[in-house]
């Protein structure tokens, strides 16, 4: 089959590309979905897909928390190796300190005006995905995952995030994972709920500013369904 012939090269050169351009891994991973889609809907038995929902809280400088809601589509090349590409919606919160300043007295009562706020956004990574399963035969067995791509905010220019800005420019997309795979039933192997931890990074080169050049380290669980 000429699409499972070519398709390796294909992602490969996808993921290849990341590491330089952000911008270049996304028009990459768009001209491969349509070639992931032609297998799914005819049938092909090496196909495989991904739904996963999943939180991740920051650690460091800045304070935010996603919700985390990813698909990838791809192919089981072998019994432990799958490739593929995926898209997804990351929901962020944003936690930040607003200091309205404190000390000041009237009638004798002290005023203290610090507050808290929250921003919520939405941001879309595309990533390119590399996943290897360990052991288990038809029962429960141990994957690792490697996401690589780009991640776009959303419906903004910019979101505030601690002293710094997440902007609708391109962010270099990291999230290798850990986990356990477990079939749903001895006779349906290929269908199994995985449960696992990751790290994320995200991070940007804009202006040369200070405040703009966010880098953002995540750990996080998850759980997802695969066929």
């Amino acid at each position: 089959m000429k699409i499972k012939r070519f398709l390796p090269l294909a992602l490969t050169l996808g993921a290849l590309s990341c590491a330089g351009s952000a911008s270049a891994q996304y028009y990459e991973i768009a001209n491969q979905i349509p070639q992931l889609l032609r297998p799914a809907l005819s049938g092909s038995s090496s196909y495989k897909g991904f739904i996963e929902a999943g939180y991740d809280k920051t650690f460091g400088t800045y304070n935010a928390d996603f919700f985390e809601f990813t698909t990838s589509q791809g192919f089981q090349y072998n019994s432990w190796f799958y490739m593929g590409v995926g898209l997804g919606v990351d929901v962020l919160f944003a936690h930040k300190e607003d200091n309205w300043g404190t000390g000041w007295s009237r009638g004798g009562d002290d005023f203290d005006f610090d507050h808290s706020s929250t921003s919520t956004a939405a941001m879309m990574p595309l990533f390119t995905d590399f996943r290897a399963t360990f052991g288990g035969g038809n029962g429960p067995s141990f994957f690792i995952d490697l996401r690589l791509g780009c991640s776009f905010l959303l419906g903004k220019d910019y979101v505030e995030i601690g002293n710094g800005y997440l902007t609708s420019q391109q962010y270099f997309y990291l999230r290798p994972s850990i986990g356990v795979k477990i079939p749903v039933s001895r006779n349906h192997p290929r269908q199994a709920v995985d449960i696992g931890v990751n790290y994320k990074l995200l991070t940007s080169n804009y202006w040369n500013s200070w405040n703009r050049n966010v880098t953002l380290n995540c750990l996080g669980a998850s759980i997802a369904f695969e066929w």
